[in-house]
Formats: C-alpha cells, structure tokens, sequence
C-alpha cells in the first residue's frame, strides 16, 4: 500500500482520496476508522453532572454490577452505553479487550506482570491496575509488538 501526503496552506479542508483496484476488507476498515474519528469523546456520568471524556486520558472501562465504568487516576465515571458500544467507538484510539468486563487503553500502559494462572496484571502509567486474562494475552502482545497500530 501506497500512503501519499500533502500538506499545504492553500487546502481549505482536509480531503481523502483512495485508489483501489478493487474493495477489501482492509479498505473499510480505513473508511470506518476515518468515521469514527468525528466523535472524539465519550459522556461520562457524575451524579447529575455530565463530562467529556477524552479517549487519551482514560486508562481502562469495565463492567461492573451491570453498568460501564471510565476510570483514570483521579476520576471514575459512568458512560451510559453498553460495553461493546463503547469498544466499537475505542478501538481507534487504542483500546483493546483485556476481559469480557474490561476495555482498556494499551498506550497508557507503563508494565506488565505474569500471573501464576497465566493472565497478565496490566499497570498504567496512572498507578492503575487492571488483569488481561489468558484469552487476550496473545491478542495484545501481537499489537504491541507492532507499536499499538
């Protein structure tokens, strides 16, 4: 695949242009991630406050007694959509299944650690913690190993 360029101050949008020979599996997954990006953020919860939630800054999101959970360092709130909702809108930012409860950002983690039963313990950069199981691991092991694209 070839990726042209062109940066230039007489452009008075951004504009993408794809040349294919035929459509691929590879292209729509390029057309569903440039859509996605649009929305930038997520709504989180706080009592009777709503907050945007900047992808960047949230280290995991997990179910818990069947509501969803963005936590960071400082901060815990709730996004009033369903798991795989939020998944779907996360993976572009970098976001990869850890658990069936849990989503999280693999570039906010800072070190891993091998359980006995073969998980991972997953600690981000925030002093969290968060647990891949086994069924994951490889998963993000190959994603890491190609620099979290």
């Amino acid at each position: 695949m070839k990726i042209n360029i062109d940066i230039d101050e007489s452009h008075e949008e951004t504009q993408i242009t794809i040349q294919a020979k035929e459509w691929t599996k590879e292209l729509e997954e390029i057309v569903n991630i440039v859509k996605k990006t649009k929305q930038q953020r997520l709504f989180g919860m706080d009592e009777d406050q709503t907050v945007l939630l900047a992808p960047r800054e949230i280290d995991f999101i997990h179910a818990e007694k069947r509501k969803i959970y963005a936590v960071s360092k400082n901060w815990r709130f709730e996004v009033k959509m369903k798991l795989y909702e939020v998944e779907e809108f996360l993976i572009p930012h970098g976001f990869m299944r850890f658990s069936k409860s849990v989503i999280g950002n693999i570039h906010r983690i800072e070190k891993f650690e091998a359980s006995f039963n073969g998980n991972l313990c997953v600690y981000f950069q925030s002093g969290n913690k968060e647990y891949i199981t086994r069924t994951y691991v490889g998963a993000i092991k190959d994603k890491l190993m190609q620099g979290g694209q």
